[in-house]
Parts: structure tokens; C-alpha cells; sequence
């Protein structure tokens, strides 16, 4: 089976051997050398570089729904338009009560997450299914009060950016579309990858009336309070550079001191910003630090067997490619050298930019900051065995600057308390179902996903060699047999939903 792992009770599904798990995940939260909020900070993958973006390669009609502000009060207040994508093509409408594929939308314009989820579109026309992709409130063009200014304006106005109204949009959504379309005899499955494939799990458990199953691919549902150990995204991206190249992994490690040695010299913030071509001169050492913890964080979730632009153009495996260069650099290179011609992998693979702007940020999104400033606080730390300079998560500091810049205290707690996370095992096992969780191990999100089976219906796929819901992009002629075998797993199971549905459906008929 090549390097797919699954652990699999389904009757319907092949047996796949089980390997050891190794846990992990984390956030944009706060790192050592700079603030809990900086723009380099490690993230979901939620917005496209500017310098990458392409027009979606799929067929849809995007359309617009009246949607309510506040699900949770009757407080007059005005609606928001919420745009969604949908594909009719394939379906085989509701006299044969034919599925819809719904994905959950993410932290970004939803058009980028519909041309970059290929696994949904060629699917669909298999199952002879129905394509919906909804736009996450106050992302992309569904921004309340009308523009994101002033939907980001304060905090009063940012009160209704949270994933419960998030995933109570998408039920309302749902609900109307399938009344409009007299469809409401026709299952609906959930898809959705990172935090999309968060709400996509937390959906199927909060509304199980509203939709038959949950893919959540590279869902970090853990990464909160203690469930997971906070060091455990880092050590994963470190992980992934030590398996490359000790020499590799070493030279980053070292190289911390002597940027910060550098820019204490008389001109030494000059000299850096110089050695890295940066386009304005550097502030701080702090600021060429969050710029390389973020270049190394993307480059380990998105360690693809094969090029992609989904974030930055890159080449296959592009950590091989990083690590290569930094080994490669003739004798006497100096270490900062050695460091600008790997991360250059990820910040120029193109070889198109001629300097690098730090304050332009291709990933930015504000909205995310506050997100993480009220419920989704996802804990992070790096351990004396990473390649990064050791440090302790500290909610204190955290607190001050949610306070400082958005004039909110956070709420460190309230996920678990909303969707659960302690005793989770026993939790979904007795009243979920019907979820897949998949994941990649060379994902630093991973191991604040679930990655063992809980239960017959709530099943783990992963895969050694994966990166961030690899198994959603389109599939490619370069695609491993590990992937295709993931993918024709998920395919089987999402099968046996519709096929127990029907089953259920007719003997209610039968009656």
C-alpha cells in the first residue's frame, strides 16, 4: 500500500496496517522575538501570494444569500450578503435525492479555496453530485456592515466574527437552498481542509440533522488549552528539515545567534537587511526572524510531492530543495548566506522578485488576528530540540496585546467548552459519527488533529509523506500511489454514507 496509513473499521473499505502516531500543531500566536500578532507568524493557509493568484479552473455560478448577523439573538440588525459558488452540472437533482457537496469556507476569498479543492470537483461528477462553496463571513466578498472596513471598524462591529455563526451560516445556507430547490430528501456531505475542515467536523457534531458526514482534512480540532503539547508544531516543522539534512537543520538552528549578534553591530541591521535584499532597511532583528519562522512553517505544510502555487510557486518537495541549497554553498559561505539562499526557496523560487518587502503581507488577514484574539487561542511553544530558539508559551503577554490591539480579553477556554476537546474520544464515540479525519504527518497541524479511529464511522487517514490536506488539492500524473490509495479510501467511505442513508430512506418507505 505504499506509504498510506489508515486505521479503518469500515466493512466496506480495504485494511490498512496501522504505524505509530506522532502528535502536534499550532497557530498565529506568539513566538519569542516578536509580538503574538505578527503578520509572519505561523497561520492556516488562508489567502493566495498576490504575485501567484490564477482565476479558478472550475465552472460555477456565484450567487448571493441574505444571511442574519446574530443566529443567536433577535436583536434587529442588519443582514450581510454572503456569496457562495455553486455547480449543478453533475447533479442528478432531487427526484433521484442526489447529494451536495458542500465545503466548508476557511479564513479567505472562497474562490481560492474552490480552484485549489480539486478532490470535491472530480468527485462530483461520480457521485452525480451537486458543488456548493460558501464564503466564510467577513472573508473575501461576505462582509458584514457592507465593506471590511467597516466590518473590521471595532470591536462591536467584529462581535460576529466567530466559527459558530460561521457554521450556523452554512446551516441556514443549506437549509434554504435545498427548500428552494425542493431538494430537501437529498444528503449533504461536509468537506473542508485546516480551519475549514475545524468547522467541517464541529458542523456534522453541532448539526447532524443538517448534513450526513464530515471530511475534515488537516483539522488541528486539539490544538487548544493542553490538549496537545504547545511545542508540537515546531518540533514537526523541525522534524521535517532533520529528515532532509542534519547539516541542514543544524545550520538554521545556529543561525539565530548570529542574526541577533549581527544586528547588535554598528550598522548591522544595514548588513542584514542587505544579505537578505530586503527592499527597506530592517527595524529590528525580530522582524527577519518573523520572516523566516514563517517561511519555514509554510514550507512544511506545504512539502508536496510535487510543484505547486498554492501559497508560493515551489518546486516538489521543496524542503529537499531548501536544504540542498543551504548544504550546497561553496566553502567559507557565511551562515547568513547560506540561510538567504534556502529560505529565497520559498520567497523567490521564481527568481522574479528583486527585493523583499516586509511590509507587504501576501497572508495577511486581519480578521484571523481577531479570531485568534477571542476564541480560537491555539497555544504554541518551541522546545530546546527544535531548530528554533527555545521558548514557553505565555498566555499573560498574549492576553496584553488581544487587549492592547483589539481591546479584547480572550477566551482560552471557549472552544473546548463549545465543541469539546477534553475526553474527546469518549465524547465523539458516543455522540458523533461519521467524520473522516485525514492528515499528512510532515504537517505541523497534524498532530493537533484526531489520529486514531474513534469509532466505526469516526475514522483516521494519514499518510507519512502527506502535507496539509494534500488529499483535497486536484489530483496530478505526479500524484504517489500513498495519495491516490488515501483518496480512494475517503471516496469509499463517503460512498458508504450516501449508501446508508438510502438504505435507511427506503426502509422508512417500506413501512
Amino acid at each position: 500500500m505504499g506509504d498510506f496509513i489508515a486505521t479503518l473499521s469500515l466493512p466496506l473499505l480495504l485494511s490498512f496496517a496501522a504505524l505509530c502516531i506522532y502528535p502536534s500543531p499550532i497557530s498565529s500566536l506568539p513566538l519569542p522575538r516578536f509580538s503574538p500578532s505578527s503578520k509572519y507568524a505561523p497561520r492556516f493557509l488562508g489567502k493566495p501570494s498576490r504575485s501567484n493568484y490564477s482565476a479558478p479552473t472550475y465552472q460555477y455560478d456565484t450567487r448571493y444569500f441574505d444571511q442574519n448577523l446574530d443566529h443567536f439573538s433577535f436583536s434587529k440588525l442588519p443582514k450581510f450578503r454572503q456569496r457562495y459558488l455553486i455547480n449543478t452540472d453533475y447533479w442528478a437533482g432531487p427526484s433521484r435525492s442526489a447529494p451536495i457537496f458542500f465545503y466548508c469556507g476557511n479564513e479567505g476569498d472562497i474562490e481560492w479555496f474552490a480552484s485549489n479543492t480539486g478532490f470535491l470537483w472530480e468527485i462530483a461528477p461520480r457521485f452525480r453530485a451537486m458543488v456548493v462553496f460558501p464564503e466564510h463571513r467577513y472573508y473575501g466578498e461576505s462582509m458584514p456592515y457592507g465593506s471590511q472596513e467597516e466590518a473590521y471598524r471595532n470591536t462591536s462591529t467584529l462581535a460576529y466574527l466567530t466559527a459558530e455563526q460561521a457554521i450556523a451560516d452554512f446551516a441556514v445556507l443549506i437549509t434554504e437552498l435545498k427548500r428552494n430547490l425542493s431538494a430537501q430528501d437529498c444528503p449533504v456531505v461536509l468537506f473542508g481542509g485546516s480551519y475549514g475542515g475545524m468547522l467541517a467536523a464541529w458542523m456534522r457534531l453541532k448539526y447532524p440533522h443538517i448534513a450526513i458526514g464530515a471530511l475534515a482534512a488537516s483539522a488541528p480540532i486539539l490544538q487548544f488549552e493542553d490538549l496537545v503539547p504547545p511545542e508540537t508544531f515546531y518540533d514537526i516543522v523541525s522534524d521535517d528539515f532533520k529528515r532532509e539534512s542534519l547539516s541542514c537543520f543544524n545550520t538554521i538552528k545556529n543561525s539565530w545567534d548570529v542574526i541577533e549578534s549581527e544586528g547588535q553591530k554598528k550598522n548591522g541591521l544595514s548588513s542584514l537587511s542587505e544579505t537578505f535584499r530586503f527592499c527597506k532597511k530592517l527595524k529590528s532583528t525580530g522582524a527577519l526572524s518573523d520572516w523566516l519562522y514563517s517561511a519555514y512553517s509554510y514550507l512544511a505544510m506545504t512539502d508536496y510531492p510535487y510543484p505547486a502555487d498554492f501559497v508560493m510557486p515551489l518546486p516538489g518537495n521543496p524542503i529537499k530543495e531548501v536544504c540542498r541549497r543551504i548544504d550546497n554553498c561553496p566553502d567559507g559561505t557565511s551562515i547568513l548566506q547560506q540561510i538567504f539562499e534556502g529560505v529565497s526557496v520559498y520567497y523567490n523560487y521564481t527568481g522574479t522578485v528583486d527585493c523583499f518587502d516586509l511590509d507587504d503581507d501576501p497572508h495577511g488577514m486581519d480578521g484571523w488576528n481577531w479570531q485568534a484574539c477571542t476564541e480560537m487561542v491555539m497555544p504554541t511553544a518551541t522546545s530546546k530540540y527544535s531548530m528554533f530558539p527555545e521558548y514557553s508559551y505565555n498566555y499573560t503577554s498574549y492576553e496584553e496585546w488581544c487587549l492592547g490591539d483589539y481591546h479584547v480579553k480572550p477566551r482560552p477556554n471557549w472552544i473546548t467548552t463549545e465543541f469539546g476537546g477534553h475526553g474527546f474520544k469518549h465524547a465523539l464515540k458516543t455522540f458523533g459519527s461519521n467524520i473522516i479525519f485525514s492528515n499528512g504527518l510532515l504537517d505541523p497541524w497534524s498532530g493537533g488533529s484526531v489520529l486514531e479511529d474513534i469509532s466505526e464511522s469516526i475514522v483516521a487517514l494519514f499518510t507519512k509523506e502527506g502535507a496539509h490536506h494534500l488529499d483535497l488539492r486536484p489530483s496530478t500524473a505526479e500524484d504517489p500511489d500513498w495519495l491516490v490509495e488515501q483518496r480512494e479510501a475517503e471516496k469509499k467511505i463517503i460512498r458508504s454514507w450516501l449508501d446508508e442513508y438510502f438504505e435507511r430512506k427506503r426502509a422508512v418507505l417500506d413501512m
